[in-house]
């Protein structure tokens, strides 16, 4: 299979809330993660295919690789923006290249993420190929 193109970049806003925070209140590293699947599902929604629907047509997605690089910390407070474009990388598999930004500060990434997620049969966990997600 040849590797599809990139899709366009969709944005979802967040805000940092008092529970996404350390006790110094910076949003604490796991908490990042919410806001990159926060945002996926999201980015299927916009393209016709809810995750809920998609589950009960017998697809799951799951991530099954991350790869994350912290440049700078976000604060309670702080909204963000958080960027993602998706490529079909197999019949199996779709890397999602994801940003978070802050609102106030477009193009400076607070993290970066390649998340990689593979499409499986709720019955038997088994892959199976990616229906047509719109991108």
């Amino acid at each position: 299979m040849t590797e599809a193109a990139t899709s366009p970049e969709f944005r979802f806003s967040c805000k940092v809330y008092y529970e996404d925070t350390d006790c110094q209140g910076v949003v604490y590293h796991a908490n990042y993660l919410k806001f990159l699947e926060r945002a996926r599902t999201e980015f299927l929604a916009a393209r016709g295919t809810p995750v809920q629907e998609a589950a009960q047509q017998g697809y799951l997605f799951v991530v099954y690789r991350i790869d994350a690089t912290f440049r700078a910390p976000a604060r309670l407070g702080d909204s963000l923006e958080v960027v993602t474009s998706a490529r079909v990388t197999s019949s199996y598999r779709v890397t999602f290249d994801q940003r978070i930004e802050l609102a106030r500060q477009p193009g400076k990434a607070l993290l970066k993420a390649e998340v990689e997620v593979v499409c499986i049969d709720p019955k038997d966990g088994n892959l199976r190929p990616i229906p047509e997600l719109g991108f």
